[in-house]
């Protein structure tokens, strides 16, 4: 709590000489934001003794309600100068536009979230990349290990474009093949980005929805190299107590294959009605690149290894901000975005 009193000084200063509304947002986010320094020590709460709780709890809440007031009172103060700068550069004509002050906007959560993973994976030393929505069957499917008519394809439910064989793109996968194709190892990207299934829309599914894609190769990399790195990404994310563990899958571009699950954040893995009880959150699919992969792009299976993970951004969304529908994230209500 000393270094958080220390810290609150410092970030005070910061909020009376911000000049901007965006500054003061980037201010919010770290200090009541998900990762803030405000959050954290709330969150840390239930690790101290009983006796300590009440006293830090209560100095965690003034300072977040001090941080609020701060904030929310520049924020006013540049919106009037703003205004006042804007009537006073009118002559003649005094325009109806500034009469009120204008609302601050609000991030849809989903952009939010997937900008907090790029964010943690490019500290990693991850560099982002982006590819193509419209592929080819060969980057989307048979570079990746999925020969035609094979029953891998069967998930994956297809919008061919009519006349081509061009597709949507059902995964950010087919990216890892374009970026190996033109970068020698060792290498290590992410791709976040849209991707498309003949999926019916409802709470749980949609025909649109966004992937961030991982991808690690060079020499000597192992299974435990993909464990450390999603390691570090599930505690900076969901918090340094996140209990992890990897269970046996399929995936036909990786070999050996995992699923990853994390410890329920919200019932702190106690069980609860968002884990169904079982005290753990199915996250993301990874595993170790398959040689077919590395021989369909030339790269020698001999000499080099890799990793590879792909997450889908609306489950992560809808879990941290415990959004139980995923279309509230495509229909741009406000009443919904303010919350955020």
């Amino acid at each position: 709590m000393d270094n958080l009193e220390a810290k609150a000084k410092e970030l005070k200063e910061k909020i009376a000489y911000a000049g901007s509304i965006e500054t003061l947002e980037q201010i919010r986010i770290e200090t009541l934001g998900r990762n803030g320094i405000v959050t954290e020590v709330l969150r840390g709460l239930s690790a101290l003794p009983i006796e300590e709780r009440k006293t830090a709890g209560e100095r965690a809440n003034r300072l977040k309600k001090e941080f609020e007031e701060l904030i929310g009172a520049r924020i006013q103060e540049l919106k009037s100068r703003f205004i006042s700068r804007a009537l006073a550069s009118e002559k003649d004509d005094i325009s109806p536009a500034f009469a009120f002050p204008f609302d601050r906007g609000h991030g849809n959560p989903l952009r939010q979230t997937l900008l907090e993973i790029t964010e943690i994976f490019k500290s990693l030393g991850f560099s982002v990349v982006e590819g193509p929505e419209i592929e080819t069957d060969w980057y989307n499917f048979e570079a990746l290990n999925i020969p035609k008519d094979h029953p891998a394809r069967d998930i994956q439910d297809t919008f061919y474009l009519e006349g081509s064989d061009k597709l949507l793109r059902t995964h950010t996968s087919p990216v890892q093949i374009h970026v190996m194709e033109k970068q020698k190892p060792p290498l290590r990207v992410i791709v976040p980005g849209r991707v498309y299934r003949n999926e019916a829309t409802d709470s749980s599914h949609s025909a649109i929805f966004h992937q961030v894609e991982g991808l690690a190769v060079g020499e000597n990399i192992t299974f435990a190299d993909l464990k450390g790195t999603l390691t570090l990404f599930v505690q900076k994310l969901f918090g340094k107590n996140t209990k992890l563990r990897f269970r046996p899958s399929y995936f036909q571009f990786t070999e050996p294959s995992g699923e990853l699950d994390v410890s329920c954040f919200i019932c702190g893995g106690k069980g609860c009605r968002v884990c169904k009880n079982s005290g753990w959150l199915e996250m993301l699919g990874c595993g170790m690149v398959h040689p077919n992969v590395f021989k369909a792009v030339k790269y020698d299976p001999l000499i080099y290894s890799g990793y590879a993970f792909g997450l889908g951004v609306e489950r992560f969304a809808m879990l941290m901000y415990g959004i139980d529908d995923m279309r509230l994230f495509y229909e741009n209500n406000l009443r919904f975005l303010r919350q955020f």
